[in-house]
Parts: structure tokens; sequence; C-alpha cells
């Protein structure tokens, strides 16, 4: 059974999967103090947090059991990521669950400041009618600078020009295809400081982005400029806006996230022209129930040994790259467990070499789900994509990757080589029809074997009833037998034989067939 902690009002509703799952515990705490949380964090498997819990070093030195934390939402600031990474905790987030309600927030703040309407509001509900002092400026024809053109800042950007906006981007890491597509001009920061009317911001906070906007960012900005920042507290100074505001540099500014949160006092929040909010971008029964529903599934996987698609702390892969070689992660993750049950025993060096068109992306991934089959074979510890490569380090495990576009049988291939004290073993693989996964070589031996199940190696003399006999043992004990292919080299030289079986064969069952004459060995591998 697995224990699964959820704090931080994350939406129930979108738990459902988890609340199905047979094996899992489910306790649902909507407000846990940090002593609390500390308290009892060694009794689980897995922790979903919002931004409120803080899950620090000292929170995770204590979390025995812990495999994974799930962020029902984008921001992974209140997560001790690094501390999780040396422990081997995934730690994974729900990028694009909360996107339309964080880019409508923008949208809405950047509205709320051109018409002046929070102030408005005020009046009249104090009885005063004053349509003087609230004289508001369009959107229409003005100038948008959205810093940060990823999947938030796209769609602010999108609706936007559905408003006669004329976009300005800044973004160093989007292609110039890219800004074509979205109808925008990518500039440097400083063109989009003198050039913009209103400034969006969308990027994480980071030690490069602490402070981007401060005094002199300020003084580059042309008079007028309205800000509104639906981000991160703390890409904005708040003591060099309140300066600029005050000096009427800035005419106004719209913010949802502060330095320091949750934040009831502040000199800005007597301005008559900052509207702010607390913290609601993500705020939408929408939103809550997508992230909710997105990390809950993450969390599954994670605790069945899975890969996390939207783990923060495994090595990024970029969407595209993903599209090719995600499909290959589950054959490099069984090819990896059948080798190294082959092996059956310590392994000191882990070879991958990738062929065809593979070749031609990253795969570093795939390595590493190579590791994490060997390991899991190897080691009682859970082995999950952050901690395989350390422990591979740490077990002094030598790991090598090559890559070769050349491939004249394959469209793609991967091949793995373990060493062991006892010997060697190779084991190539592909994709059948671009989905389907097969063992194509083993040891040198051709054959076309779906790696799932339960599968009995077997190393024999290419002679007659050999195979049949092997198949009487296995029947005289009500042990169905699936699938079978055979490999060979030479016609009456050694030859290899794999059995897919519906269930474990008894150890005194192996120990027959290694009794067959012409039969040199017998392994049970379970996938």
């Amino acid at each position: 059974m697995y224990k699964v902690l959820v704090v931080d009002g994350v939406a129930p509703e979108g738990l459902s999967v988890l609340q199905k799952a047979a094996d899992i515990v489910l306790d649902i705490r909507p407000k846990l103090s940090p002593e609390e949380l500390l308290a009892i964090i060694p009794e689980y498997d897995a922790l979903i947090v919002r931004s409120a819990t803080k899950v620090s070093a000292t929170v995770l030195a204590r979390a025995e059991k812990l495999k994974i934390i799930g962020r029902a939402g984008v921001g992974v600031d209140n997560i001790d990521v690094r501390a999780a990474t040396a422990r081997g905790v995934i730690v994974a987030n729900t990028p694009g669950g909360n996107t339309i309600a964080a880019a409508e927030h923008a949208v809405a703040m950047m509205l709320a400041l051109a018409r002046n309407i929070p102030e408005a509001n005020a009046r009249m509900k104090a009885g005063i009618w004053d349509k003087k002092s609230f004289v508001g400026v369009e959107l229409r024809n003005k100038v948008l600078g959205v810093i940060g053109i990823g999947r938030i800042g796209s769609e602010v950007a999108k609706r936007a020009q559905a408003m006669d906006m004329e976009i300005i981007a800044y973004d160093p890491y989007i292609t110039e295809e890219r800004a074509r597509d979205l109808g925008v001009r990518v500039v440097p920061l400083d063109t989009l400081l003198r050039e913009a009317d209103f400034i969006t911001i969308h990027i994480p906070m980071s030690k490069e982005t602490y402070h981007l906007l401060d005094r002199a960012a300020f003084a580059k900005m042309k008079d007028g400029v309205r800000i509104i920042n639906c981000a991160r507290g703390g890409i904005v100074d708040e003591e060099a806006l309140y300066e600029a505001l005050k000096e009427g540099k800035v005419a106004g500014a719209a913010l949802d996230v502060f330095e320091q949160e949750p934040l009831v006092e502040s000199p800005l929040f007597a301005l008559s022209n900052v509207v702010v909010t607390p913290h609601l971008g993500a705020s939408t029964v929408e939103a809550q129930l997508g992230v909710a529903e997105v990390i809950a599934e993450d969390i599954l996987v994670a605790l069945y040994g899975g890969f996390v698609r939207n783990a923060v702390n495994v090595p990024y892969v970029r969407p595209e790259v993903l599209a090719e070689i995600g499909p290959f992660v589950g054959l490099a993750e069984k090819l990896g467990r059948f080798a190294a049950q082959l092996a059956g025993g310590r392994i000191n060096l882990v070879e991958t070499m990738f062929t065809g068109e593979i070749a031609r992306h990253d795969v570093g991934l795939l390595t590493t789900a190579v590791l994490k089959g060997v390991l899991s074979v190897a080691l009682q510890e859970a082995v999950n994509f952050v901690s395989a490569n350390d422990v591979a380090r740490k077990r002094g495990i030598r790991v090598s990757e090559t890559r070769q576009e050349q491939e004249e049988d394959y469209v793609s291939l991967i091949t793995v080589r373990v060493v062991a004290p006892e010997g060697e073993h190779t084991l190539a693989g592909t994709l059948s029809r671009g989905k389907d996964p097969r063992v194509v070589v083993i040891d040198g031996y051709r054959v076309d074997a779906v790696p799932e199940g339960h599968v009995l190696f077997i190393p024999h003399m290419d002679r007659p009833r050999i195979i049949g006999r092997v198949g009487t043992l296995i029947g005289a004990h009500d042990i169905n037998i699936a699938a079978m292919q055979v490999g060979r080299k030479v016609i009456g030289g050694h030859a290899v034989m794999l059995l897919a079986v519906d269930s474990l064969v008894p150890d005194e069952t192996l120990k027959e067939i290694e009794k067959v004459d012409g039969v040199m060995g017998v392994k049970m591998i379970s996938l």
C-alpha cells in the first residue's frame, strides 16, 4: 500500500484516479502547519502541494519513504528541488494545467488597470458617482511588451492581438519560427523596456530574474508605462516600482504576486493606480480541477515506477525530442531488466548504443531508463528516473552511451551490453510498427520476442527433441506457453529458446529443464 498526503486545498474532485486505486491510501489535510508536516512526513510515499506548504531540506531529511512531490501548479520555488534530487525524490509540476487561467487573469488585470475598474467600483459602492476621475486608456494600437513568451505569455499575446495591440517579446529561448507563428516581434530586453506601453511578465523566478525590473530598468521605460506581474514575486523590485509610481514614470501597476506572500500591508496598497489580487492567477474552478487531475496521474505513474513526463528534476527533454524518443522509454527499461537478469549478479558496466533515426536525438533519458531497469533487478531499494544515475555512480557501475545514425536492418535500434563478473550479455530491441516493443537480438542470436510478462531463456544445442521435452516438462506443471522463439546462428550449433509463459515456473521445474540433454542453462526472466 502507498500513502499519499494532500495539503494546501488541492481540489479533491481531481484526485479520483488515486481514490479509485486499490493500493493507494489518500490522506487529505487542507491545512497543515510546518511542525505537523515534519512530524508525519515519514509515513508517506507521495506528497501533493500547492504553493503554501514549504517542502524544505529539513522536511525531506525526514521523508524516509517519499518517492515523489507533486506540485499542483507551475512554480516549485516552495520545494527544495536540489535536496529532493539528492534523495532521489521526483519533483513534478503541472506546467499546462493553469495556462489559460493565468493568461486570462493577466489580461483581466491589464484591462482593470487601463480602465481604473477597481477604484471606480470602490467609489460607486461608497455612494460616489465620479466619472471625471477615472478616464482610462484604450489597449488598441498600444505596444504590449511580453517578458517570457512561453505557454502563458503566448496565450496572453494571442488575446492581446484580438484587441489590436502590437506585441513585442523578450525571450532568449524562443526560435524565430515560433515567434513568426505567434505573430510577435522578438526584441532585446532594453528595446522592450523603451518601446512598450504595457509590460506583462511571464517568466519563472530565479537568481537571474530576481529584480529584473529594478530602478535601472524603470529608468529605461517610456513615461506612462503600465506594469502587470502575474508570474512570480521578486521579479519586480517593489521598492523601485513604488518610487516609479510616485514619480509618475509608471502610470500604473497590476500585481497578483509579491516578494513576500501572504502580504497584507505594503506602501503599494495606498496608491490608487495600483491593482492587486492575492495570487489568483490559477484560481479558477477549471484550473484547480485540471492541475489536480494531472498531478494525481503523475503520482500514480511514479509510485508504479513509470516515467513522469512533468518531472522538473529529470534532465529536461524538449517536447519535440520527447515525441521521438518517448515511445522507446519502456523498451529501454525492459532491455535493462532483461540484461540484468541474464547477468544474474553484480554488474560492473552498462553500455548503451543507439543506431538509426533515434541516434539523431539526445538519448540521455533512454540511457537512464536502461539503468533504471538494470538497477531495479539488482537492488531492493526503489530506483527511479531521478536517482538511477546517482545510484549507479555510488555502486561503482560504469555507464557509457554511443550513437550511430547508420543502421542497416532497423529504422531505430537500442543495444544494451552489461558486464558482470560471471560474464557479459548483449540485447537489442526496436519498436515494431513504431509502437510495439520487440527484443530482436540476444547475445548475437536473432529473435523476435515481446518483452513482457514471464520469459524462460534457455541456451541449448540445435538438435531434435529438446524443445518438445522442455515443453512437456512445463506443461506437466499446468503452466501455459503463450509464445516461443528460437534463435540460432548455424544448423546444429548453439541456439537460444525463449518461452513466454503465463506464470512463474517453479524452481524444481527449472532444475528438471537443466537436466535435459542438450540444454546448456535456464533463466527465469520477469519483465
